[in-house]
Formats: C-alpha cells, sequence, structure tokens
C-alpha cells in the first residue's frame, strides 16, 4: 500500500514540477526519449518534444494547430517514476524526464485503445472515401493486432448513430466517428461557430448539432481533412477515385489573391479533388472552399475551339483562320485604338507576352479590371496596392482596423490569422463600412469616411496596429481622401522603426493583380475606356468589365480565356485558353510573393495555353518575339522583375512612407463606404468563376435557407 501511495505522490509531483515548467517557458531543458539524451524548449509538451526528435508517436485527437483535448488515448508513453501511461499531448516536460515510446507497457497500451477504437467502428473500408487515407487505416496496421476479443454472440453488437446533415458539401457519417473532436476545436477555434458539439458519455457519446444545423463556413471544408476517419468527406468527390489512382500536382488557388498552396488530385486528364498543401507563412494548411470545390465550374460553358462572329453568331473555325481574322482586325486599327484588360486568372507569363505585344504594336494600353485612384504612385510602388506585411506577422497584432472590407470572404485564409490575432492576442477589432457578418467582434466607427478620424487615438496607442483597407474602395470617387485622412493616422509605432511592420495595408481580390502591375500593366480599365475609348479590345479572361460595360458598334473585341460568359457573349473573336489547373505558371500574391503553379491535365479540344496564343497572334500580324519556350520567357520575366523568378521568399517593402506622399490632394466630402460580400450567401457565387459553378450555387441556396431557419441565430 505504502508503494502504491509513493508512486502516486511522485508522479503528481513530477506533473506538478512539469507544469511550473511550462508556465515559465524559458530557454530549453534536458530530457531522454528512447535513452537517447535531448534539447528542447521548456513549453514543449511530451508529443512536441518526441515529433521535434523525429520519434513516431500514434494520435487521433491531437494537432499542432488547435488546441489540446487529450482523448483519444493514443500517444501514451511510458515516464519513467509515473506509475501508468501517460498522455504525450497533455503532460509537459519537465528537467530530467525520462520518455519511452517503445516499451513494452507503450505498445500494449496503444494496442489496446486500437482494440477499443475498433470495437464500434464498423468495417466499411471498401466503400469508404476515407479509404487509404485513414488514420485508423495506417495506425492499425503499425500499432494495432491483427485479432480482437470482440464478438456479437457475447456483445450487443456494434455501435450505430444516425447521420446529420451538414449541409452540401459535408457528409457526414457519425457512425464511423472516433470522437477525436478535431472538427468541434475547429469550427469554434478557427471558424468562430459552435455549431459541433458533443453529448453523452462513454458509448452513449455523440459528437453533432444540439439542433438540426448545418456547418456553413468559408472554411467548412477543412473539416474533412481534419477528420482522422471517413465520419467527415466531401460530397462532391464521393466515390470518384481512390487516393492511389490519382496524380498529385502542386498548384496555387486562384479563386482570391492570398496564394494558397494546394494539391491537385487528376485522373485520366481530369481534375477530381483540390487539397491544402501546408505553407506556414501563408495558409498554414487550410483552404477556402471556394478553392476547394469550385472546380466543377472548370467543365462548365468551356470555350474548347477557336469561333469567329459571322452575322451576329460565333461559328466554330480553325486556328489559322481565326488568327488570321484576329490579325486582321489588329492591324486595321492605329495602334493607340489597341487596348487589352486583364482578367483574373491571368498568370504572370501571360501578362507579360501580352504587355511585349502590345508594346510592339506601339501601344501602352494595357489594364486591369480593377481600378486604382488615390494617388500618384500606381503601380510603381508596391507599398501602394499590396499587403506590406508578412501574413504570419497578422496574429501578432494587437489593434486591427478594417476599412471597407470584409476580410471573411474576401481572403479567408488571412481572416484565420486575424482571428488568431482576436483569440490568442487579444486583438480588438475596429471597422469602418456597412455591418457584415464576421467570425470574431468587432467595434463599429461607423460606414462615412468621417469616421476614418475616430480611429487616431486607436491606432496611436497600438503598440502593433494594422489597417486593412479594401481594394476596392480605391476605384471609387473617395479614394484619395480614404487614403489621405489615413496616412495621416496611421503612423509606425516608435519602438517599431527597425522592424519589417508596415502599417497600413491593401487587401486585393484578384489572384492577377499584384503580378500584372508588376509587369508594368495600369489599373482602371473602365476609366480608359471611358477617357480612349478603343476600336480593338483583346481580352485575357475578362468578364466582369463587360457587365459594366457594352462595347459599341466599332470596338471588337477578341477573348482569350477558357469560360464563355459575357467576354466571350461580346467578341468577335474567341480565341479558346487553359485555365489554371492546365497552364500553370506565376502568380504573386497579395504580399508580393512569387509563387509556381504546376499544369496538372491537358486543356480539353483545341484549347491552347494563352501565352502561346498570343505569341501565334503576333506571328500572324508580322512581329517576332524572341522567346518561344519557357526557359526563355523565364529569361524575359527575369529582365522585367527579379521577384518574378525568386520563387517562394516574402519580399521585404521598400519605399513605403512613399505612397503616402503621393496621395491626390483633393478635397472631398464625405460618403458611405460598401462592401460587396457582407454574408455567406455573398460570399459563394461572387465573381464568374464561382457562379458557374454547380456545387457554389447549391452551398448558396443552402445558405439563404438557413438565414430563414428557426435555428439560424443560435
Amino acid at each position: 500500500m505504502f508503494r502504491v501511495l509513493n508512486k502516486i505522490l511522485n508522479s503528481t509531483n513530477a506533473i506538478r514540477y512539469a507544469q511550473k515548467r511550462y508556465q515559465s517557458g524559458s530557454g530549453n531543458v534536458d530530457v531522454f526519449i528512447n535513452g537517447k539524451p535531448v534539447s528542447v524548449p521548456s513549453y514543449f509538451t511530451i508529443m512536441q518534444a518526441v515529433r521535434h526528435e523525429k520519434v513516431l508517436i500514434p494520435s487521433f485527437c491531437y494537432h499542432e494547430r488547435l488546441s489540446i483535448s487529450g482523448n483519444c488515448r493514443m500517444c501514451l508513453v511510458e515516464v519513467e517514476g509515473m506509475w501508468k501511461p501517460q498522455i504525450a499531448c497533455g503532460v509537459p516536460i519537465a528537467k530530467g524526464m525520462k520518455i519511452w515510446t517503445n516499451s513494452e507497457m507503450c505498445m500494449k497500451a496503444q494496442e489496446s485503445v486500437l482494440e477499443f477504437l475498433l470495437i464500434n467502428h464498423p468495417l466499411d473500408c471498401p466503400i469508404c472515401d476515407q479509404g487509404g487515407e485513414c488514420d485508423l487505416q495506417d495506425l492499425t496496421m503499425k500499432f494495432g493486432n491483427d485479432r480482437s476479443r470482440f464478438t456479437d454472440v457475447h456483445f450487443e453488437g456494434k455501435r450505430a448513430v444516425e447521420d446529420k446533415n451538414l449541409g452540401p458539401l459535408i457528409r457526414a457519417e457519425m457512425t464511423r466517428c472516433i470522437h477525436c473532436t478535431r472538427c468541434i476545436r475547429f469550427g469554434s477555434q478557427v471558424c468562430g461557430l459552435d455549431i459541433l458539439g458533443t453529448s453523452g458519455r462513454g458509448v452513449d457519446m455523440l459528437v453533432g448539432t444540439y439542433v438540426d444545423k448545418m456547418f456553413l463556413s468559408e472554411l467548412s471544408g477543412n473539416i474533412i481533412d481534419l477528420c482522422p476517419v471517413g465520419s467527415l468527406t466531401a460530397i462532391p468527390y464521393m466515390f470518384k477515385a481512390r487516393p492511389w489512382e490519382v496524380t498529385r500536382t502542386n498548384s496555387i488557388d486562384v479563386t482570391d489573391a492570398t496564394g494558397t498552396n494546394i494539391v491537385l488530385n487528376t485522373r485520366y486528364n481530369r481534375l477530381l479533388r483540390v487539397l491544402p498543401r501546408e505553407h506556414d507563412e501563408i495558409n498554414q494548411e487550410w483552404l477556402s472552399d471556394k478553392g476547394r470545390w469550385a472546380i466543377d465550374s472548370l467543365e462548365i460553358q468551356r470555350l474548347v475551339s477557336p469561333m469567329v462572329k459571322y452575322k451576329g453568331c460565333l461559328c466554330g473555325t480553325d486556328w489559322h483562320n481565326a488568327l488570321k481574322a484576329a490579325a486582321c482586325l489588329i492591324c486595321s486599327v492605329c495602334p493607340h485604338e489597341i487596348m487589352a484588360v486583364v482578367g483574373p486568372h491571368t498568370n504572370v507569363e501571360t501578362a507579360v507576352v501580352a504587355k511585349d505585344y502590345l508594346n510592339m504594336l506601339c501601344s501602352e494600353h494595357t489594364y486591369t479590371e480593377r481600378g486604382m485612384y488615390y494617388g500618384l504612385s500606381g503601380p510603381d510602388i508596391r507599398a501602394g496596392y499590396s499587403l506590406n506585411i508578412n501574413m504570419r506577422d497578422i496574429a501578432l497584432a494587437d489593434k486591427i482596423l478594417l476599412i471597407g472590407t470584409n476580410p471573411r470572404f474576401e481572403a479567408p485564409v488571412l481572416n484565420a490569422r486575424i482571428r488568431q490575432a482576436y483569440m490568442f492576442n487579444e486583438c480588438d477589432i475596429y471597422v469602418i463600412g456597412p455591418k457584415c457578418e464576421y467570425n470574431y467582434y468587432v467595434n463599429y466607427l461607423g460606414d462615412d469616411i468621417g469616421a476614418i478620424s475616430k480611429a487616431a487615438t486607436i491606432i496611436q496607442s497600438a503598440k502593433r496596429p494594422l489597417v486593412f483597407v479594401g481594394i476596392s474602395q480605391l476605384e471609387t470617387e473617395h479614394a484619395s481622401k480614404i487614403m489621405g485622412d489615413l496616412y495621416k493616422i496611421a503612423k509606425k509605432p516608435a519602438d517599431l522603426k527597425d522592424v519589417d511592420w508596415n502599417v497600413v495595408n491593401f487587401l486585393t481580390r484578384e489572384a492577377s493583380f499584384a503580378g500584372a502591375l508588376e509587369a508594368g500593366w495600369k489599373p482602371g480599365a473602365l476609366g480608359a475606356i471611358a477617357a480612349c475609348p478603343p476600336k480593338v479590345l483583346i481580352s485575357l479572361g475578362a468578364d466582369e468589365i463587360f457587365y459594366k460595360w457594352t462595347p459599341p458598334q466599332d470596338c471588337s473585341v477578341i477573348y482569350i480565356g477558357f469560360q464563355g460568359d459575357r467576354g466571350a457573349q461580346n467578341a468577335s473573336i474567341v480565341l479558346p485558353g487553359s485555365a489554371y489547373s492546365e497552364a500553370g505558371g506565376v502568380y504573386l500574391n497579395m504580399e508580393g510573393r512569387s509563387q509556381f503553379a504546376y499544369p496538372a491535365v491537358t486543356p480539353p479540344g483545341d484549347a491552347r495555353v494563352d501565352w502561346k496564343i498570343i505569341r501565334a497572334l503576333a506571328e500572324y500580324t508580322g512581329l517576332c518575339i524572341n522567346y518561344d519556350d519557357h526557359f526563355s520567357l523565364c529569361q524575359r520575366l527575369a529582365q522585367i522583375s527579379p521577384n518574378f523568378v525568386e520563387i517562394g521568399p516574402y519580399q521585404k517593402k521598400i519605399f513605403t512612407s512613399l505612397p503616402a506622399q503621393l496621395v491626390y490632394d483633393k478635397k472631398g466630402q464625405g460618403g458611405k463606404l460598401d462592401v460587396d460580400m457582407k454574408t455567406l450567401s455573398d460570399y459563394y457565387c461572387s465573381d464568374v468563376f464561382t457562379y458557374n459553378s454547380p456545387t457554389m450555387i447549391k452551398a448558396q441556396k443552402a445558405a439563404i435557407d438557413f438565414v430563414k431557419s428557426a435555428y439560424a441565430a443560435m
């Protein structure tokens, strides 16, 4: 009896000492892992220490970006001085602690835990979409037993749970659930939605919603990646392929400007699934629902053959006749009457080749759809149109001001960083603009431009302030007043002079915006059209402009893109291009960080890569572009901007104080600020690419119907 009490007392003291060291969090401590002496930070848990030394330890509930729950009991390890196995994820380390992950006690404990989990887990692996990617399968093969003591004769049978309706995107087979609570913690801590929870205890424990409620969020698809079993799977990907049947290709998400790293899963030259790719400085391991599920839009209204308008109708033809007709149009007008407009998904290669082509035609009319009218800096200074801070540093801010933007829907991955600052850094968030759906508490200062002056004391009292301005506000008539008033109050704190911390930042929305401006394109196509109406307009996948402007009879449109929408509808000649999954290329995100996307599939039909179409068009007009392959094109990119070929690292901004000095000196009146995406239903179908997606249309309908339900406010 005395020995048992002594063991309990020693283990209690060891835990208290470890907790004390964890709270102090200073320096490194020496511990022993499987007899090997190692030095790890004092704030580590046993799980972190073991993984830091590349030692394999099984777990289901632990996730490094979520809080610790310690309820799967799979990560049991033996700690010398403690009389029973300890959970590695929940026990802090202490100096001199001796940890064993391969002892007989550990292996028996882990084997027993897996046996308990498999008692109630259905054996439907052949029909489960998680098959081949299931953590329960993998860990059972390595740490489990090949026999089970469970039989239906001596027990009541396997547990069965009613499935939940979590919406049109996520399929919930709750009988497979092993109660790791990852989905609950992700919904609460990252999404800001307390929808999922648990009820009951032991074998009667259920994961679900208290009332029938759908899990609708702009980041909802990530709970599928977090689920270690097949309890949560993707409805759009259901029964399409197995993991060993698909080809994986690294790419970049183009549905917003955050530059989220993704992996494209393809089979038989068809894109089936998009998964996030881990990148600590950008998206961590999250992916927005648009980037994940809007890919079915790539098969809707595709342009697969060249077309020329004849008697008011677009008629199919071959490439020779289409390029010849386009060259005749271009050569029939003066150079200053030719204009090019870049679309939201255009890669850097296409933007560079198109600009070189128009410059060789003696035309300087190359514009983006998005305008920017607040100062003389224009596209010449990156600090005047980009995110001027490393995205990972947003979580360090103590006060954030949002002006005319809703980052939750305009940049969901960046918004996860803002919520991280709100949750773990006690950041206060203030908003100037209309009331929108945010997933954190915000303080409204007003929806008028005059409210910017109210934020002066807020920004000046902060140690690490950040201001985010929506890019849509820079194309309004109040742009110069907004930025003029903002630059007066947004001063960098004195103690951050030597730190790469810039207070004023811009939230862009198009994946091509930063790359096009870096290549020398100018913002504001609509303003340029009004000032100098073109006779020939070359649209590089630009469709939104045609919702605001209708080409006159004397204006011919040459559309180079992959999807038939307003741009193709108003075109005289259609030259079918490639989507981002087919052409790949270089993209600059809102930070100005250059990243490369690899092509995953080949273009359908007679479609071709966009920059090669422009190069062929140049030859038909009698011009010779000196590069004819991707290698020589990369040399041209390096001549224009070294940032184009410096793939990966974050580029620090220079001349950050100049945009404030170049703001137009216009005394405008105050006006109200507006935001395009205020609610979740506005998010799903917010551009041409997504409202051609059947999956996004279903999600939007579910969001609209959910608002009308009796439980929407709960």
